[in-house]
C-alpha cells in the first residue's frame, strides 16, 4: 500500500464531512475529537491512525468509522481494500476438487447445484445454479448476501442474512482462515447489517429448508463431501 494511503484517506474524508455545527472554523469538516466521539474511538488512536503509526485497526473500528463518517457501499470498499493491500499474506486456496465430485455436477444437470466452501466460495457448480443464483460474476454467497443486489434477488432477505452471516461465524470459529478474512471485509464493506448478525449467532443455519431466490421458490438439501476441506454440495429444487 501507498505510505498511509488508509491515514490519508480517513483524514480526507473527516475533513470532507460537515461539523454539526454551523459556526466559523479554521479548519474544514469534522474535528477529531467529534469524529472519535461519533466512532467510539479515543482521539489519540483517531490520530495515530491518521498518522500511520498504526496500521492494523480491527473491523469494528473501521466499520464504526465509516459509519461515523457515513460512508457510501463504494467508499466501505474502497477502505477495506487499503487495509487489504497492506496486509502482509492471504489465505491460501482451497484444495482442489476431485474429479467424482464434477462429474456428480454434470450428471446433475439441469437442476441447480454447487460445491461450497465453508466460507461460502461457490467453488464450482451446475449451469442452472448459475442461471438462478443472480451472483453475477461474484463468487461467494455470504459476500453476495450482503451485497446492495441481495435484497432484490432474496424477497426474504432477512432469512438469508440470518442463515448466511452465522454461517460463516461458525467457519471462522473453526478456524478456517478464509472465513475470518471475509468476516473482517464485510464487517467494513457491509457494516452494522452484518456485524449485528455475525456478532449475536448462537446457532447453525440449517442444513434442508426453504428459500426466496427470486422469482423461485427454492427447496434445498446440503450433503457434506468427504475428504479435505469440509466442502458441501447444495442441491436446489424449485
Amino acid at each position: 500500500m501507498a505510505d498511509n494511503a488508509l491515514g490519508r484517506f480517513l483524514r480526507a474524508r473527516r475533513e470532507a464531512t460537515t461539523p454539526p455545527t454551523t459556526e466559523r472554523r479554521r479548519t474544514p469538516g469534522l474535528r477529531r475529537g467529534e469524529l472519535a466521539d461519533r466512532a467510539g474511538i479515543s482521539v489519540e488512536y483517531l490520530t495515530r491512525l491518521e498518522r500511520g503509526t498504526d496500521r492494523s485497526p480491527s473491523g469494528q473500528v473501521l466499520s464504526a468509522l465509516a459509519d461515523a463518517l457515513t460512508m457510501t457501499a463504494d467508499e466501505r470498499v474502497h477502505l477495506y481494500r487499503l487495509i487489504k493491500a497492506d496486509a502482509a499474506c492471504s489465505p491460501a486456496p482451497p484444495p482442489p476438487l476431485r474429479a467424482t465430485v464434477r462429474a456428480t455436477l454434470d450428471a446433475l444437470e439441469p437442476t441447480a447445484a454447487a460445491v461450497l466452501s465453508p466460507a461460502g466460495d461457490v467453488l464450482a457448480c451446475t449451469e442452472g445454479f448459475r442461471e438462478i443464483s443472480g451472483l453475477d460474476g461474484e463468487q461467494n454467497l455470504v459476500r453476495f448476501a450482503f451485497s446492495p443486489p441481495a435484497k432484490a434477488h432474496h424477497p426474504d432477505w432477512e432469512q438469508i442474512a440470518g442463515r448466511r452471516a452465522p454461517g460463516l461465524r461458525a467457519a471462522a470459529d473453526l478456524g478456517d482462515p478464509t472465513a475470518a478474512a471475509l468476516a473482517f471485509e464485510l464487517s467494513i464493506t457491509a457494516g452494522a447489517a452484518f456485524t449485528d448478525r455475525y456478532d449475536t449467532a448462537a446457532s447453525l443455519p440449517p442444513t434442508t429448508g426453504t428459500e426466496r431466490w427470486s422469482p423461485y421458490l427454492l427447496v434445498f438439501e446440503t450433503l457434506y463431501l468427504p475428504g479435505d476441506g469440509d466442502h458441501r454440495l447444495m442441491i436446489y429444487f424449485s
